[in-house]
């Protein structure tokens, strides 16, 4: 995407800055607004309290390539080449080069675009034979027989990144922290070049290479160096912003800064949600140091739902993800219900809670509404603008339909208070996984979110016309099987 130079000052009317700060498996019950008592989270309370809190606000899918993929471009990652899982840290990309994203609509009208942080939306390494790896060739695979990085050059950098997809500048990492190559990235290359084996594999880390002196404690720290320096940059300029600053915790291996350490009565992972929280604050007081904030519409989410125990299993009496079932990867609400918070002075009224179906989907539009940018033709066809809702202009929202997806490849579909699961189980991490519902296995789950928000009675048989119905909704919205959804289920 091109930029373009614009002379209109930072605090014009009309071009808000837009910050969106995105954590790596934070869950709807991590956040002391949400109801948490033993985290404390001051920074993310005030955004909350002086803007909007949603508590119907749903990630795309329960893991995060997918959810990533869909909070860029507007569109499901099941439309695309991930059909199910995340991808791992030499992946290919998956966001086609001719589509439009987020931050490239806004860097084509004139604002300045900065990614920090968690990217994991595939890269494009060359390999020591001089191949490079696409996710878009026939036949192809998104997932590598060896991905310890061996046969990764890290000197020839990489393509097909953030600054190939609408990002003026980039300073983040491949994907989780439990996975390789163990570096930082910027722009277009690896800061340092990974060269030896990792010593030490923390839980749930992969084996790969390093760069000398690689610490999982200190990345959010200097992702939040790096952010705010940046915006600093751009304030000075009297230049509009968009910075997507992706944080890594408190996704596994739980590993807080010292600083951090005990800081929540829920151990490391605990520790890490506080972290989060810390960064918050880091942004809110640049932005009040640099009297922009009131020109910044704020928004606090996270990518899905969250693994509610620390890595030795024990959750420390702390309900990760409030009371919904399930957690990460799942197809029930603990998967993909998210916190959401959004703050834009004299925009968005103080103290506002919203109760309405919204979905990070949405913020394609919805932000670019904010920004006075047209979406371009054919763009972000899954997303709907959310902002009247969040402005206060109605107390409805945009959204009675809503896809979910899990780890499995399992799908559901939300339409106003009913939400019918297309299998058994979980789909995910929790027990039971389930099945898929296809032509052999007809059976699923329905639930009545009205009466029922915790999904315990499956009213599958009981309501066979509603299940029937939300099935035919869902097979129009998806359009054909490549989506991965059975469109030969008689039920």
């Amino acid at each position: 995407m091109s930029s373009v130079a614009s002379n209109e000052p930072a605090g014009a009317p009309g071009r808000p800055n837009v910050v969106v700060i995105l954590a790596d498996d934070m869950g709807w019950g991590d956040l002391s607004c949400y109801g948490a008592s033993k985290i404390t989270t001051p920074a993310m309370d005030r955004v909350a309290a002086e803007g909007l809190r949603a508590t119907d606000c749903h990630s795309a899918s329960a893991v995060c390539s997918p959810s990533r993929y869909a909070l860029l471009t507007g569109r499901y990652a099941w439309r695309g080449p991930l059909k199910r899982h995340v991808l791992f840290g030499h992946a290919p990309a998956i966001i086609e080069a001719t589509r439009a994203t987020l931050p490239g609509a806004l860097q084509d009208a004139g604002y300045r675009t900065g990614a920090f942080g968690k990217w994991h939306l595939g890269l494009g390494w060359r390999f020591k034979d001089g191949r490079r790896w696409s996710a878009f060739e026939p036949g192809g695979s998104l997932f590598a027989e060896v991905d310890d990085g061996s046969n990764i050059d890290y000197a020839a950098g990489f393509g097909d990144g953030p600054i190939e997809r609408g990002f003026d500048r980039f300073f983040g990492m491949t994907g989780s922290l439990d996975m390789q190559p163990y570096c930082f990235l910027e722009q277009d290359h690896t800061v340092g070049i990974p060269s030896e084996p990792k010593p030490v594999l923390y839980p749930q880390q992969r084996p790969g290479l390093q760069v000398v002196d690689w610490r999982e404690d200190q990345v959010d720290v200097r992702f939040a160096e790096e952010a705010c320096l940046w915006m600093r940059e751009q304030a000075s300029r009297k230049q509009p912003f968009f910075c997507y600053l992706a944080l890594s915790a408190p996704h596994r291996p739980c590993m807080p800064p010292e600083f951090a350490r005990g800081r929540s009565e829920a151990g490391p992972r605990g520790d890490l949600v506080w972290m989060v929280d810390w960064v918050v604050g880091q942004v809110t007081a640049l932005l009040d140091e640099l009297e922009i904030a009131d020109n910044t519409l704020l928004i606090v989410t996270s990518d899905n739902g969250a693994r509610p125990a620390d890595v030795d299993g024990d959750t420390h009496g702390h309900l990760a993800n409030g009371p919904w079932r399930g957690q990460k990867a799942d197809i029930w609400e603990g998967g993909h219900r998210e916190p959401f918070l959004a703050r834009w002075p004299g925009k968005i009224a103080p103290g506002v809670v919203t109760d309405e179906l919204i979905s990070l989907l949405d913020l394609f539009p919805t932000i670019a509404s904010a920004c006075g940018v047209t979406v371009p033709v054919g763009a972000a066809e899954d997303a709907l603008d959310c902002l009247p809702l969040l402005v206060g202009e109605t107390t409805r929202s945009a959204r009675t339909a809503l896809v979910h997806h899990s780890l499995g490849a399992m799908f559901s579909l939300r339409d106003e208070e009913w939400k019918v699961i297309m299998g058994t189980g979980s789909g995910g991490f929790s027990s039971p996984e389930g099945e898929r519902c296809d032509a052999r296995a007809r059976i699923g789950q329905l639930y009545h979110m009205g009466s029922d928000p915790t999904e315990t009675a499956n009213l599958w048989f009981k309501h066979r016309d509603v299940v029937a119905r939300l099935y035919e909704e869902l097979k129009d919205i998806t359009r054909g099987p490549s989506s991965g959804l059975s469109f030969d289920v008689a039920v």
